[in-house]
């Protein structure tokens, strides 16, 4: 599924559409899922994905809401203090890629250890302020909503000219998501993915993540 009115939610920001996490059911329609193996298309792409000794892992991949041709993937560095540690752009490693629609991979070279696959629901419109107060595991465009809200996250995304796309909040994960004896990957916090806006969303960046 397409969301329409592009304008409301990256432009006016009056409204937002928010996603679940929900288990993996055959039957479902979803919009991506989070957890499990990377997309197919990552199959022969390891040297795109891994640098040097630095090695990721697959977070989500979700449908791109305005381009019902494409995906985006996230990936996460193994080592999670290299991210806890630079958490802001441009230092921040986590990888968001914008690629074709593809299938769930049936390798496990990418898969997260702490992570159990569920699948993301459609999403589902809702006016910007009651956003605020709702639960939700990805919220695409109206505002942020920030752990801190402190200028010195968004100085160097403005200059580039950087809007707000979508945000990750791991206060939506379902009980079932996090393995018993496994980490929260932001520490029960959120990503915030940032974006080119224009006449097309261009070039998605990890803008920062809040702990």
């Amino acid at each position: 599924m397409t969301i329409g009115n592009q304008a409301n939610i990256l432009t006016t920001r009056l409204e937002s559409v928010l996603y679940y996490a929900k288990p993996f059911l055959t039957n479902e329609h979803r919009a991506g899922w989070i957890g499990g193996n990377a997309p197919e298309f990552f199959d022969a792409q390891s040297e795109l994905i891994h640098e040097g000794n630095q090695k990721y892992s697959f977070y989500l991949s979700l449908n791109h809401p305005f381009k019902p041709e494409c995906m985006i993937s996230i990936f996460i560095p193994k080592d999670r203090e290299t991210y806890l540690e630079n958490n802001i752009y441009p230092h921040c490693p986590i990888k968001v890629i914008e690629h074709p629609l593809s299938a769930e991979s049936t390798q496990e070279s990418f898969t997260h250890k702490d992570l159990i696959k569920h699948f993301i629901s459609n999403g589902q419109r809702s006016k910007d302020e009651i956003s605020m107060e709702q639960p939700f595991l990805i919220k695409v465009g109206g505002n942020p909503r920030l752990i801190q809200n402190e200028d010195y996250y968004f100085a160097t995304l403005k200059k580039e000219s950087l809007s707000f796309f979508f945000q990750v909040e791991e206060d939506g994960y379902p009980d079932t998501l996090i393995r018993e004896d496994g980490d929260y990957p932001f520490g029960f916090g959120s990503l915030y993915i940032f974006a080119k806006m224009g006449t097309e969303i261009q070039h998605p960046v990890a803008g920062f993540c809040q702990f």
